[in-house]
């Protein structure tokens, strides 16, 4: 029996192309793989261009690895070619001039305060909870704030893998999380505090050290480093 081509992006829920999931939720809402897709645009009779990106990501360790090939090196792989090779070499190319103008411009998280007074005009007014990532380099320079999880208006649901694997992407040395109460009240849940342990827990085995957990309420917040939970 033949075995059946796996699926292409066309074959997925609406909602759930990259494109159009990044037109209705904005680019953060996206995965790397995701991202990476939309520049690959298609992909081949058997695999999908997510699929090649997932390959990809996984074969070169992330997006740092994926950054040290040259185009000549990415279309020799399969489902690239060197027309898609371009296009994410240039891509690629982009981020880090950005970065670097950035450099001198980043952030440095020193206290809570200063974690909580970056994150409040950004969550204190969202209707559901948002479980963000402050991603730190050695000297507590903001790499990236990615968004790990959008949950219910008192629920969010948070996976270890999904934090670290943006971790490990950004070669982040440290994290700070964060994440809102849409009723206003930053009062840690005993949920948020298992959450707190298990991800803790999961960065020590790691080598990424969770440095605090930030809870955005209305106007006020509470660091749970602050109160000792870390």
């Amino acid at each position: 029996m033949t075995q059946k081509a796996s699926f292409t992006i066309k074959e997925l829920p609406a909602d759930e192309r990259p494109r159009e999931k990044l037109i209705v939720h904005g680019a953060d809402s996206l995965s790397n793989a995701e991202l990476l897709a939309i520049l690959l645009r298609t992909g081949t009779v058997n695999d999908s261009a997510i699929r090649i990106a997932e390959s990809l990501l996984i074969k070169f360790h992330g997006l740092v690895g994926l950054g040290g090939l040259s185009a000549q090196e990415l279309s020799k792989i399969k489902g690239i070619g060197l027309a898609k090779a371009v296009t994410i070499i240039a891509a690629m190319e982009l981020s880090k001039r950005m970065n670097a103008i950035a450099l001198q411009e980043r952030p440095t998280i020193k206290t809570p305060q200063d974690a909580a007074a970056l994150m409040m005009a950004r969550l204190r007014y969202e209707s559901k909870e948002k479980f963000l990532a402050l991603l730190l380099s050695t000297k507590n320079h903001i790499i990236a704030t990615p968004v790990i999880s959008v949950g219910t208006l008192d629920a969010s649901l948070v996976h270890p893998r999904e934090l670290f694997r943006e971790a490990i992407n950004y070669a982040a040395a440290s994290i700070i999380l964060v994440h809102n109460h849409p009723s206003g009240d930053p009062t840690p849940s005993p949920e948020d505090i298992e959450l707190t342990n298990k991800l803790t827990s999961a960065g020590e085995l790691l080598g990424i050290k969770i440095l605090d957990h930030i809870i955005i309420g209305c106007g006020k917040y509470v660091s749970m480093k602050e109160k000792g939970i870390i």
